[in-house]
């Protein structure tokens, strides 16, 4: 009898072990967890394209973790305690929520672990998505060719208009911009200084930066306008005359394709590339007349074969600033302040087709 009630009672005992360590196994109590310090954390975060950044909104509590153009965004909360963190502004996600200790904040390691997992995700699915790998930016003129200009005598004071300054200016800050808004991407100016590369060189340029079987490149040469006609102003940006015809594959890509292929598969890249085209200068055009339009006519959509649109092998266009050859589009253009909004419509206006394009695959295949 005694031997049973031991036995009984060490069955319990038993059992009561049992479901204790099963309960410290699986659960996650605040006391048990580890959690990283922030330079830990952007250690483990970091891949092999890019380095994790973080940015800290005190005010709100707040934080952001950026890993390339991807994002992971929470509020912090106590030790232990779980909340949504959002990933890419699309996918929620309920995890142990980074908290403060010590004066410092600390991130607990699922938090972590699942960041990563989803950065690495993104990043594996960016490698099979269409994309703009590289951005070519081509200021106008330079060197010995100054391009248009005029000078202006404005109350003693001697106002030279120089198409290669402007386009110069214009392209080193929309080059600045872009680099920072996209460290992923090849930005290229055809020039950085004053020198004068050829036409064929600034193309030749363009048509040799590598890129994948899902990565395309954009060309955008700057421009400012000239005229006989004093009374012409205003901002207008071309693209090439869709009549017109061009090689624009490589047929060493397709030497087992037939001789009747060739020519529909050339057609067909020139469509989607005149398509692309409009919609990058439609892009740039539409934030010029936000950014400018109060103080600058819009002279629209133009198509021409421009030596530079027309031979650059990907969606293209030029942009004319405004006239040289007018009195007050020159002094705009004499303006930093006004160079400086010109350039940030530039920005803006290829960004939104950089990010349309990405999202949707290539702007043709949402036809």
């Amino acid at each position: 009898m005694i031997n049973n009630k031991y036995q009984i009672i060490n069955n319990k005992s038993y059992l009561l072990f049992v479901i204790c360590y099963f309960l410290f196994a699986t659960c996650s109590f605040p006391c048990f967890s580890q959690s990283l310090g922030l330079d830990e954390t952007l250690k483990t975060l970091e891949g092999p394209d890019f380095r994790a950044e973080f940015r800290w909104d005190p005010f709100f509590s707040s934080g952001t973790f950026t890993y390339g153009r991807h994002e992971a965004s929470f509020f912090s909360g106590k030790s232990g305690e779980n909340g949504t963190v959002l990933m890419n502004h699309r996918e929620l996600y309920t995890l142990p929520l980074p908290y403060m200790e010590d004066g410092g904040i600390r991130f607990p390691e699922a938090f972590v672990s699942q960041v990563k997992n989803t950065f690495g995700r993104y990043a594996e699915e960016d490698k099979t998505r269409f994309r703009i790998a590289a951005i070519i930016i081509d200021p106008g003129h330079g060197g010995r060719d100054p391009g248009a200009s005029w000078d202006y005598n404005i109350q003693g004071r001697t106002l030279k208009s120089i198409e290669k300054d402007i386009t110069l200016k214009v392209s080193r800050q929309l080059y600045s911009s872009l680099k920072a808004a996209f460290p992923d991407k090849q930005v290229l100016l055809t020039r950085t200084g004053d020198t004068n590369p050829s036409k064929d060189s600034r193309v030749n340029l363009a048509n040799s930066v590598p890129l994948s079987q899902n990565e395309a490149a954009i060309y955008i040469s700057v421009h400012a306008n000239s005229s006989f006609n004093r009374n012409a102003r205003g901002y207008e940006v071309w693209y090439l005359n869709p009549s017109y015809r061009r090689q624009v594959i490589d047929t060493a890509q397709f030497a087992d394709s037939s001789h009747e292929v060739l020519p529909i598969l050339n057609s067909m890249m020139e469509e989607e590339l005149t398509t692309e085209s409009i919609y990058l200068a439609n892009s740039i055009l539409k934030r010029l007349g936000e950014t400018v339009g109060d103080k600058l006519p819009s002279r629209g959509l133009k198509a021409e074969e421009w030596f530079v649109v027309r031979n650059a092998r990907m969606p293209s266009v030029l942009v004319e600033l405004g006239f040289v050859s007018n009195q007050t589009d020159a002094l705009l253009m004499s303006d930093d302040a006004h160079l400086k909004n010109l350039s940030d419509a530039l920005y803006k206006g290829i960004t939104d087709f950089v990010s349309f394009f990405e999202r949707a695959g290539g702007i043709t295949a949402t036809r």
